[in-house]
């Protein structure tokens, strides 16, 4: 970056954050994660400088992107949490001794090539084809080995587990 450009830059962060950090701060109603939302959208800015015509409407659009994805993250957080409560003690079908044996252990049991699947897929609730993408292997082999969790974890709770791919 030449002076001018860095001077331009120093002028817009500092004419630009405090509206930004105040507007994302209004969408997330938490004043560290709005900084952070805001500091993040700059720094995709600086990378972009020479080519972003706009950097009022990159920043505000940027924002949005990660205002967004922050709540996505925090649902699929939830839900897992709801399912590691609702799911954490699971009795065995005519085995009142093992009440207890709890689905998150059974599932830390299962070999690592099932687990990740699983934990992508029914914990962080990622679609099949994302799971594919960040394990680098076909849809159909994804399929395939949530099958044989789902199997195996199903022959050692003795009872039917849902949400097929």
């Amino acid at each position: 970056m030449s002076r001018s450009q860095e001077r331009a830059a120093s002028e817009l962060f500092a004419a630009l954050y405090p509206s930004l950090a105040g507007w994302c701060r209004r969408l997330v109603d938490d004043d560290g994660t709005a900084h952070e939302i805001a500091a993040e959208a700059f720094t995709r800015l600086w990378a972009r400088w020479t080519k972003v015509q706009e950097p009022r409407g990159f920043l505000y659009v940027t924002a949005a992107n990660l205002v967004r994805d922050h709540w996505r993250k925090l649902e699929r957080e939830r839900r897992a949490m709801r399912r590691a409560t609702t799911e954490a003690v699971v009795g065995l079908q005519g085995e009142p001794h093992d009440a207890s044996v709890s689905v998150r252990l059974l599932v830390q049991s299962l070999p690592e090539r099932l687990r990740t699947p699983v934990l992508l897929y029914y914990y962080a609730d990622l679609p099949v084809r994302e799971v594919s993408e960040l394990m680098g292997r076909k849809e159909g082999t994804v399929k395939a080995d949530l099958h044989a969790a789902r199997e195996l974890l199903r022959s050692k709770l003795g009872g039917h587990l849902d949400r097929t791919p």
